[in-house]
């Protein structure tokens, strides 16, 4: 087992958490990166654009230009309807599975009786 239990975990919800983010808004990498570095969900931009490359690999989100005041276009990612639709099955899952978990690891759990 791994002794950095919050990387893992991480990694398993971070796509999600993306999706999630592009069902608010439409946004650009950088933008998208700085909510998930400031909520400690990626280490840094780096590790978002292998990311959202597999998103969209498998059509869960989509990519346009916009003209940014830099002059250069900007890519803007966007949630697809089948995006959609994995966020809502995450989210359908999700509220069972933590609260399934939570019974589990509490110390007050009936299978291994109350501590002493």
């Amino acid at each position: 087992m791994t002794s950095d239990v919050g990387s893992q975990l991480r990694k398993g919800v971070v796509e999600f958490c993306i999706l999630g983010l592009l069902e608010a808004e439409p946004t650009y990498g950088w933008k998208l990166s700085e909510q998930l570095v400031d909520r400690e969900m990626i280490a840094s931009i780096g590790t978002l654009y292998p990311i959202l490359g597999r998103l969209r690999a498998q059509g869960l989100v989509s990519l346009s230009e916009q003209d940014s005041e830099s002059g250069r276009p900007r890519k803007y990612y966007s949630l697809s309807s089948k995006g959609m639709q994995q966020l809502q099955q995450f989210r359908d899952q999700w509220h069972p599975f933590t609260a399934t978990v939570s019974e589990l690891i509490s110390s007050k759990n009936p299978s291994k009786g109350e501590i002493e």
